[in-house]
């Protein structure tokens, strides 16, 4: 009995809780539920990305000819006589001497974190086979092989691949575990 005395006496109070959390729960619903951001979609573009298939972008990373099948000697070498011949031929030495030297020896890129069986296959496809090579690397070679790695971008940077790099390649074992954990 005290219970319905009490509920007909706030009936104002009760109808404007129900009406308040009606409210709050369209609000949430409603508003907040339409203002919610898409997800940024993250789209990588290389050179080589245009209309291209997958198969026939590796295919053409892999066929592309290396710099130094691109040199060719100025036109003449062999046909002209004297000192312009002793120039031409130097000019086409130093071209040849200027192209990156093949790598000596291929090393396990596996053994870099972060680099595992896909993108150790990439990155050779690419040319990249040595620590050597890593180690060497600028801001703008990484940038420049980031465009190349798909979505495996910015793992270079992220892992820390050129100071591991220079660890394997110097062959300091001990210093590469101390920041880098086991080999």
């Amino acid at each position: 009995m005290q219970m319905l005395e009490m509920f007909e006496a706030n009936q104002i109070l009760l109808a404007g809780i129900v009406l308040l959390v009606a409210f709050v729960v369209w609000w949430v619903w409603w508003v907040r539920g339409r203002t919610k951001p898409a997800p940024k979609k993250r789209e990588y573009t290389d050179v080589l990305s245009e209309g291209a298939e997958k198969a026939a972008r590796n295919s053409a990373l892999i066929d592309a000819p290396s710099a130094a099948a691109l040199v060719t000697p100025p036109p003449g070498v062999g046909t002209m006589a004297g000192i312009g011949e002793v120039v031409a031929a130097a000019a086409a030495e130093e071209v040849l001497e200027a192209a990156p030297a093949p790598a000596a020896a291929a090393d396990d890129l596996g053994r870099i974190k972060g680099v595992g069986p896909k993108l150790k296959a990439l990155l050779t496809s690419l040319g990249v086979t040595s620590y050597a090579q890593i180690a060497a690397w600028t801001d703008e070679d990484i940038a420049r092989i980031d465009a190349q790695l798909g979505t495996f971008a910015g793992r270079a940077k992220r892992d820390n691949w050129v100071e591991q790099a220079k660890l394997l390649a110097n062959g300091d074992t001990a210093a590469y575990e101390a920041r880098f954990g086991k080999v």
